[in-house]
């Protein structure tokens, strides 16, 4: 009997979590899967995430927008597509406060542009869908809104409440994917995940930004008084999560992905700080320049929400995962990455990455 190869769609895939996802599934199932990558490449997807991969057979990337309904139709008319993991989304809450419009484009439409081609590939004669077909939305925690300081969590049945234009796009999104579930009865799943970390972060994100400006002395802005907290999640937990949902979820359920990893931001600055000062030998001439003198407090995002927290109890149960890392490991494992990659964090810092993808592809 031959076994068909399954092909994935991954959408943002050269983003931070989707290429963490991609590296993910090759080194769990290697040669067993195909996996398509498509991505707009804005600031925020870097090919040279994805260096060790591009060579692979059963690897192929294609440069599109979501946005673009002949593109991705073309995508599933050539190929005969068995999931589709949707990752890609606007996702920086700060520019969704400069420019919101964008965020309404590429999360709202682009997922509907991504539903109604997946859907037009898979749907048979009599409204059932072609068998083994999956659809997996990914999105945030932002979209519940916020927490009280001390107490409770976020469950699947919280009722939304989106804050930041950011976090409005993602639950329109959500809603979007539920509705093709409940009026088509449409294969897909959503998982809703808390804050992630570690290997190819863009550094406008908390954490890679305080490793970086540590590293260079640089002052370390902290938001308001620092004690917003976020759960955090080591990617690769994340990357793990999302294979099972697909593999083992129920169809047509939202399962909420979290770390149990509460943290004020300001906690975080001074956990990081400490591995810092603990990993630089002492002939480092960083390690002097590592210091709590360089964080600096500025004003408060518009909006910010106080505090978010996931309950995975749900994933838990029904499939059986859970966080793997601890915070302290992960972000050890971040720290070494970085030191590991500092031509990664030079070129993505100063747009080099843009002259990668030019000369990789030759446009």
């Amino acid at each position: 009997m031959v076994i068909k190869m399954r092909t994935y769609l991954v959408t943002g895939g050269a983003g931070f979590i989707g290429s963490n996802y991609i590296h993910y599934m090759f080194g769990k199932y290697d040669k067993e899967i195909r996996i398509i990558n498509v991505d707009a490449l804005t600031y925020a997807g870097n090919l040279e995430n994805l260096k060790e991969v591009e060579e692979r057979e059963n690897y192929t990337f294609i440069k599109a927008n979501i946005c673009d309904k002949e593109a991705i139709s073309r995508i599933f008319a050539e190929n005969e597509i068995d999931r589709v993991v949707h990752f890609a989304a606007e996702s920086h809450v700060d520019r969704s406060i400069m420019s919101p419009e964008i965020f309404v484009q590429t999360n709202v439409l682009g997922t509907a542009v991504m539903l109604n081609c997946a859907k037009a590939a898979w749907e048979l004669p009599d409204g059932t869908y072609k068998e083994d077909k999956k659809f997996l939305h990914v999105s945030t925690d932002e979209v519940y809104g916020s927490l009280e300081e001390d107490g409770g969590y976020f469950y699947e049945t919280t009722p939304y409440a989106p804050h930041s234009p950011y976090s409005a796009s993602k639950a329109s999104s959500d809603m979007l994917v539920r509705a093709y579930m409940d009026t088509y009865h449409f294969p897909a799943n959503i998982t809703n995940c808390s804050n992630n970390y570690g290997p190819y972060q863009f550094p406008e994100k908390l954490i890679p930004l305080i490793i970086n400006n540590a590293l260079q002395g640089k002052k370390l802005p902290v938001y308001g008084d620092g004690k917003n907290v976020r759960d955090w999640l080591y990617v690769e937990d994340h990357a793990k999560a999302i294979d099972m949902v697909q593999e083992k979820g129920r169809l047509f359920e939202t399962y909420n992905v979290g770390g149990h990893n509460e943290k004020q931001n300001i906690e975080i600055i001074h956990i990081i700080l400490e591995t810092l000062q603990e990993m630089l030998s002492e002939d480092d001439p960083r390690k002097a320049l590592v210091s709590e003198d360089l964080i600096t407090y500025v004003e408060d995002r518009k909006g910010h929400d106080r505090r978010y927290a996931i309950a995975p109890d749900k994933i838990r149960e029904e499939i059986g995962w859970e966080p793997e890392t601890m915070f302290k490991d992960g972000i050890r494992k971040t720290i070494q990455w970085f030191f590991e990659h500092e031509e990664w964090m030079k070129n993505v810092t100063n747009g080099e990455y843009q002259k990668y993808y030019n000369e990789m592809y030759q446009v």
